[in-house]
């Protein structure tokens, strides 16, 4: 793996970004304090051209249907820009901007572009991906992987949500809507007025995911970190919820992290 990075700071935030490694968030420390969970596979990645898995690889396009690399069998799963190289478009001491173009195995051209922009107070990640060719669906989002615990203290989370993807046997939404349920949480929940997940850890830190868009699964199964992912469509959402990508009108979806010290 490359060591490339990029390193952005405001105030005593400091943001590493990894172009090599996917275009993924690799850290970033508050006054020092690391939020995201180390490693390879971890800090916070962009899901792109499609979020959580897609049932069986395939996906329909009108009446032609596309087969995915079955990378999490039997289904794939979170795109796969996050294990590509990315290009490095534009960098300031708080800001940079990464490009990556959509080839094999996905069957339509296009580009995606991803902007880190860091404050003292807050992160904003925007994603756009966009085409000179033929329409296609997509899906974009992030998934970050926060620390479960900071200075010792575990983390609690709080949110509203307007329904609950029925979670199947197979990981992925049925189809049925059901009333939030407590956790814990691998699933999909529906917030029509825009992705609102609030991050808690007692005497520690508050931080605040928003996204203006509908979607945010929330996972904490796992004993190392928790995660909040924004998304423009549900896991399976190529098939289910898709949203068109033209040359007149690009996909974009931004999110932002603002925090305060308790």
């Amino acid at each position: 793996m490359s060591t490339k990075k990029i390193t952005l700071t405001a105030g005593d935030a400091e943001a590493t970004v990894l172009p090599d490694n996917g275009g993924r968030l690799g850290s970033l420390r508050l006054g020092g304090v690391e939020l995201l969970r180390q490693g390879d596979r971890y800090g916070c990645f962009p899901m792109v051209p499609w979020c959580g898995r897609i049932r069986d690889g395939r996906f329909h396009d009108g009446a032609t249907v596309h087969q995915m690399p079955l990378n999490s069998p039997p289904h794939a799963i979170h795109g796969f820009a996050r294990d590509g190289a990315w290009a490095t478009a534009r960098t300031a001491p708080d800001e940079a901007v990464l490009t990556y173009d959509l080839t094999d195995p996905w069957p339509y051209p296009g580009r995606v572009t991803q902007v880190f922009a860091l404050a003292p107070d807050a992160l904003t990640l925007t994603l756009a991906v966009e085409t000179y060719d033929s329409s296609f669906p997509a899906q974009l989002g992030w998934h970050p992987w926060f620390q479960r615990e900071l200075d010792g203290t575990g983390v609690q989370i709080a949110f509203d949500a307007a329904w609950q993807e029925e979670r199947g046997a197979d990981h992925l939404p049925t189809g049925n809507r059901t009333a939030p349920r407590p956790g814990p949480w691998d699933d999909c929940f529906g917030m029509p007025d825009g992705v609102d997940v609030t991050l808690t850890w007692p005497g520690t830190l508050e931080l605040n995911v928003t996204s203006p868009e509908p979607w945010a699964v929330v996972y904490d199964e796992q004993e190392a970190a928790v995660c909040v992912e924004p998304q423009t469509g549900p896991p399976n959402g190529l098939n289910t919820a898709p949203r068109l990508v033209t040359p007149l009108e690009p996909l974009e979806a931004t999110t932002t992290w603002r925090w305060r010290r308790l």
